[in-house]
């Protein structure tokens, strides 16, 4: 089953693009790095100044969001492709920390368009295609650069540029291919523009129309690479916070028409692959590492799980979960995919959400272990927080998640005994309502380098510094 899915998985990349040059097998390998950023970076400009927990309250109202639009939805195994991989260059892209800057969310800056417009999009794995913002047909009000009247969100100006080509709304691909994409029947005359009204799982929309576009990455030589043809909405009405200080939405689904698939199809790249570092997110904004289409250099000593999907959202399958080498006793219907269960890989969400069967014993475990602190009273959704004074990661038994295949992730103890502010520290886990998916969010993924290997249907993920 192929995968597909829709919704924002948030990470902002701003292109900084550097060569990796080596030798294996006699094949020369070429990598284009793209810098993440968080969303509370100060390099996203006017991006208000909040506190700790401030960020936490605005990360969380958004996840719940989309765990509550979640729930219920099944794990799709992957459809098995028989296309072969073939031996190419790679793109990679630098991540960056969002400590310094906010949200749990993060962002690149790519140039689009003939000449180039550089626009800073939330890269989603969990969204089909790309969209932009964008004015078409916009006339005299065209001007060659500025922002939308009211709004740091810079703007596409797509008349300006020559390879910007609209997709007929009376076409087969705009009437079947893009009904799943949210296309409207709204075709005034064979030759209009497709349109959509594209909405997001945390009530985020973006209305405009399809269009297909160049898209433009430079090499630490100087020279450039273009990706010609991609899909590309142009929006000109977007509403949500989620999208305040983004230009659009780099899509990184597992469907036919995402800059993912594009780009590992491409056969100027390694097919099948990307990968991301997420750093760990009170990192300063001088930590960084890179969101990877293509074959990785570097050498690591990768396990692998079965990749799949739950609803719009990448997917795991899990077996259970250990806290000091315990395993807990959890219902196996909580993972079971066929049984309303499931467990979503999601870098949109911020913390870990656990159907109650598991998060009871989940916290239940780790409470033990904390019970010499100071139990603290917080806001929900955080149940379980203490007066972290003296606190030692040691003294906290680590905590895997076992998959079916037998690959066990052991997260680290900063990950699921997160800091939410000075002096506090709190269980990152979230229950979720039950029946219902399960979700491992980003800061579970932290300090992991994680390979999606979209040909063989995996999951590969390998402990990391996430420094380039």
């Amino acid at each position: 089953m192929m995968l597909k899915g829709r919704r924002p998985i948030f990470l902002v990349l701003v292109i900084l693009f550097s060569n990796i040059i080596h030798f294996s097998s006699m094949v020369m390998v070429v990598a284009v790095r793209m810098e993440l950023i968080h969303r509370h970076s100060p390099k996203l400009n006017n991006t208000p100044m909040m506190s700790e927990v401030e960020r936490m309250k605005e990360l969380l109202h958004n996840d719940i969001i989309r765990q509550n639009k979640r729930r219920g939805r099944r794990l799709r195994q992957t459809n098995n492709n028989n296309t072969n991989g073939t031996r190419g260059t790679a793109i990679e892209m630098p991540l960056q920390a969002g400590r310094d800057y906010g949200t749990g969310m993060y962002f690149v800056e790519i140039k689009v368009g003939t000449p180039s417009q550089k626009l800073r999009l939330i890269v989603d794995t969990g969204s089909e295609f790309s969209w932009i913002s964008c004015r078409y047909h916009c006339g005299p009000s065209c001007t060659k650069k500025g922002t939308i009247a009211g709004s740091r969100r810079r703007v596409f100006k797509a008349d300006l540029s020559s390879s910007f080509k609209t997709i007929p709304c009376s076409s087969d691909m705009c009437k079947s291919e893009f009904a799943r994409l949210f296309s409207l029947t709204f075709c005034p005359t064979p030759t209009s523009p497709c349109a959509y009204d594209y909405r997001y799982a945390d009530g985020s929309a973006a209305r405009g129309i399809f269009g297909k576009e160049r898209v433009t990455i430079g090499l630490e030589n100087g020279r450039k690479t273009r990706i010609e043809e991609v899909v590309m909405g142009c929006s000109d009405t977007i509403q949500g916070q989620s999208f305040a200080e983004a230009d659009g939405v780099l899509g990184l689904s597992y469907d036919k028409y995402s800059f993912a698939q594009k780009v590992t199809n491409s056969s100027t790249f390694a097919r099948g692959k990307f990968a991301y570092c997420l750093v760990d997110h009170l990192s300063h904004k001088n930590v960084s590492n890179y969101l990877i289409f293509g074959e990785e250099s570097k050498r690591m000593r990768m396990r692998y799980t079965l990749l799949g999907l739950i609803g719009p959202d990448y997917g795991v399958s899990v077996k259970g979960i250990s806290i000091g080498g315990v395993m807990l006793n959890i219902p196996s219907q909580v993972w079971d995919f066929n049984r309303g269960g499931g467990t979503a890989f999601d870098s949109g969400t911020t913390l870990t959400f656990l159907a109650e069967p598991a998060y009871k014993p989940v916290v239940a475990a780790l409470e033990m272990s904390l019970s010499r602190y100071q139990r603290l009273k917080r806001d929900a959704p955080f149940e379980y927080c203490f007066n972290s004074t003296g606190f030692d990661e040691s003294s906290v038994p680590k905590l895997v998640f076992h998959f079916v295949d037998g690959a066990r992730f052991e997260p680290h103890t900063k990950s699921y005994v997160i800091r939410v502010a000075h002096g506090i520290r709190c269980l990152g886990f979230v229950s979720a309502a039950w029946p219902g998916a399960s979700a491992i969010g980003n800061i579970m993924q932290q300090n992991y380098f994680w390979e999606f290997d979209l040909l063989k249907d995996r999951l590969g993920f390998a402990p990391s510094t996430c420094a380039s």
